[in-house]
């Protein structure tokens, strides 16, 4: 108990909440400039031209042979891009992949803003409050809805990319599906916990 009371107490939590308040908006600030890399071409994917494979190829060179690119971004999944009649990737096929990666990190902005919001107030003093509590709920959904929905949504981009690209997309994904589902219902939990102990307590004070 007393090993308890030294590692969880205020001011350990406090100093917890402000560190990890910086380390989501790190992510956050890192999240928008990989966004802005993948509108920009630097975003990897496996091209298939005529006779040739390239791996970690982008649409911001032409030469896609192995040398070194600077700054790249990638989304985990298994993409493979072929080259049209003119050995070329149309800009619509750039396109289509950018949008795919906004699919896949925008909603993972936004949760990592609402996590900092449940920080900040932990920071603040203010942790059993209705406020904690939407802020949870909104960190779950969203990440629920990134493991579940932005799959599908990341197909559907691919093809109705392909509709209008001589290039087309082949692309895998969905591969941690369970790992981000699983955490995601933890988080609505706790925001259920925190938002019937909040209702419980106020009964109690208006019985008294």
């Amino acid at each position: 108990m007393k090993l308890i009371q030294k590692f969880v107490n205020e001011q350990t939590a406090k100093a917890a909440s402000l560190f990890m308040r910086f380390v989501c908006y790190l992510v956050i600030v890192f999240s928008l400039v990989c966004l802005v890399l993948s509108f920009m071409g630097r975003q990897t994917f496996t091209l298939r031209t005529r006779g040739e494979t390239y791996e970690h190829a982008i649409y911001a060179e032409e030469n896609h042979g192995p040398h070194s690119r600077g700054l790249t971004v990638s989304m985990g999944d298994y993409i493979r891009v072929q080259s049209n009649i003119d050995n070329e990737i149309d800009f619509t096929t750039h396109i289509g992949l950018s949008l795919m990666f906004a699919a896949h990190i925008v909603p993972m902005i936004f949760a990592t803003w609402f996590l900092s919001c449940v920080f900040t107030n932990v920071y603040k003093g203010r942790i059993f409050t209705e406020q904690n509590a939407k802020y949870l709920l909104y960190y779950g959904l969203l990440q629920f809805f990134t493991a579940i929905c932005v799959p599908f949504l990341k197909l559907l981009i691919c093809h109705l990319t392909n509709l209008v690209s001589r290039s087309q997309i082949i692309m895998s994904t969905g591969q941690n599906m369970f790992n981000t589902a699983v955490p995601s219902i933890a988080f609505l939990v706790a925001a259920y916990i925190i938002h019937h102990g909040i209702h419980l307590q106020d009964e109690v004070d208006h019985t008294l």
